[in-house]
């Protein structure tokens, strides 16, 4: 009992220590006892102390606080989507990346890009929205593809549509990169990933497509549970696997399509986070989607951090940062359990 009770605490306090740090650390530190008198004056009117400026006001509220959590909530995105792809495919090395999402999303930007195309309506957020729709389309052609090449979506074929579907796009990437002159820059630093220069109106842009995501996700935490046993398994019990599986690689396309269409192509949260949850705090669904999540959030939000305070006050890409600390943990764990 005690133990479980310690097990639920545990990601509470990382999560608090993840936040607190990444509010407080950067290139002006910010002490805790001044962001509890700021956020106590934002919410109930209390004074503000002598030594608290008006500049550290606006870092909080203006520039870390929305980075924040954006990292939360792409991290967190991310990891989810992770988690159910592999529980769906029965693989811990899968994620939508294996289906083509990022492979999309990257071709729809970089055509955006290299064609200087904008739009009046949507302005900052115009990027972002052709990363998501262009990474959704990718998923829709190829459940389409593996549908003709078999009407059961069995788990290989949709990993093998989804790679060689990836094969294919990036080849038209680099041939678009090796196309571009001076917009190869800002096409290469899009795939290695970044929050930097995101404010509320990226928060704002992706939450109602992240939240619909993690609902729907959520919906089927039972069908999950059984369908990790095998497909047998779980049409001997009345689940509709061809379904359940169409749903979940959508639902997971829109969480990942919405999160690296803001954030860039980010790799690994999807692999570790759920794995660590794993080994902690087990394979049910039920706990191991919202851990997911929390774990997702604060590997990024860490990240992130790094990336910006290492070669301070030049900035990082967080999706290299994400890679350096994500591929050798990931290889030291699955070569640890092999062996």
């Amino acid at each position: 009992m005690i133990l479980s009770k310690i097990k639920c605490i545990i990601p509470l306090l990382i999560l608090l220590l993840a936040l607190l740090l990444g509010i407080s650390i950067g290139s002006v530190y910010i002490s805790p006892l001044k962001i509890i008198n700021i956020f106590g004056n934002r919410v109930f009117n209390m004074p503000l102390f002598h030594n608290v400026k008006n500049s550290d006001v606006a870092i909080i509220y203006y520039i870390r606080l929305p980075r924040i959590l954006l990292a939360l909530t792409v991290g967190g995105a991310l990891a989810v989507s992770g988690a159910s792809i592999q529980s769906l495919l029965r693989n811990p090395l899968a994620s939508p990346y294996t289906l083509g999402v990022s492979s999309g999303a990257s071709l729809g930007v970089a055509l955006v890009i290299m064609f200087n195309i904008s739009s009046g309506i949507l302005l900052n957020m115009f990027l972002p929205f052709v990363g998501f729709v262009s990474s959704l389309v990718t998923v829709f052609l190829i459940l389409s593809l593996a549908r003709k090449i078999d009407k059961n979506y069995s788990t290989n074929t949709i990993i093998l549509t989804g790679i060689v579907s990836s094969l294919f796009v990036n080849g038209l990437l680099t041939l678009i990169i090796a196309l571009s002159g001076d917009e190869l820059k800002r096409i290469i630093f899009w795939q290695m990933g970044s929050l930097s220069l995101k404010g509320y109106q990226h928060l704002l842009g992706i939450l109602p497509l992240i939240i619909f995501g993690l609902l729907g996700i959520y919906r089927y935490h039972k069908e999950l549970d059984a369908l990790s046993f095998g497909e047998d398994s779980a049409k001997n019990i009345g689940i509709d696997t061809e379904k359940i599986k169409k749903r979940i690689i959508v639902l997971s396309s829109i969480l990942t399509g919405s999160a690296i269409a803001v954030s860039g192509i980010i790799g690994f949260i999807g692999l570790v986070a759920p794995h660590i949850v794993r080994r902690i705090w087990g394979y049910k669904h039920s706990k191991l989607l919202p851990l997911s999540y929390v774990f997702g959030g604060v590997f990024l939000l860490l990240a992130d951090l790094i990336a910006r305070t290492i070669v301070s006050p030049s900035e990082l890409p967080v999706g290299a940062i994400t890679a350096l600390i994500g591929a050798p943990f990931f290889a030291f764990t699955f070569f640890y359990k092999k062996r």
